[in-house]
């Protein structure tokens, strides 16, 4: 895994031609589970994918999983969640970091790029979006840590998009 900045993410995914264009994955990191979201082939649009149960010792069947996505999806890199704190990590962006650093020592994703977007609130939109349907705890859960991924990766996806036009 290579870390790069996020506008080197996106303009090396920009540059291929549209029908080979490759896709991006938005995670959302949390104790529990990694919520997962998907760019279209334009790179314009975000969609919910799945959940990903975390445990401290599945990163191997987590990286398997991986694997199986960005072969299926066509993945170019991850856009990875991260907090911050008028410039300093929180203590769940350090929890974030640890977690690829795990998934960096797997040796299973030397080609995968990944970068990181501030993720300022992504879950409390996602819960109170999802309040009014009162669902079950666990699929609550489940559904804000997905769409806390969408908010992520949507956000990066449209600074991106709207950099691009400028330059």
């Amino acid at each position: 895994m290579k870390y790069v900045k996020p506008i080197a993410l996106f303009h090396d995914l920009m540059k291929a031609k549209a029908p080979e264009r490759r896709r991006l994955l938005g995670l959302d990191v949390g104790k529990i589970y990694i919520g997962l979201a998907v760019s279209d082939s334009n790179n314009k649009i975000a969609s919910p994918l799945s959940v990903l149960v975390r445990k401290n010792n599945n990163i191997d069947l987590m990286a398997k999983d991986f694997q199986t996505l960005i072969s299926e999806l066509s993945l170019e890199g991850f856009v990875i969640g991260c907090c911050y704190d008028r410039r300093r990590y929180s203590p769940d962006a350090v929890h974030t970091k640890l977690f690829i650093e795990e998934l960096h020592k797997t040796k299973k994703f030397e080609d995968l790029k990944y970068t990181y977007w501030d993720e300022h609130l992504t879950s409390k939109c996602a819960e109170a979006l999802l309040k009014p349907f009162n669902l079950p705890p666990v699929l609550a859960k489940t559904m804000t840590d997905k769409f806390a991924a969408v908010g992520i990766l949507q956000d990066y996806l449209d600074g991106m998009n709207r950099n691009s036009k400028l330059s």
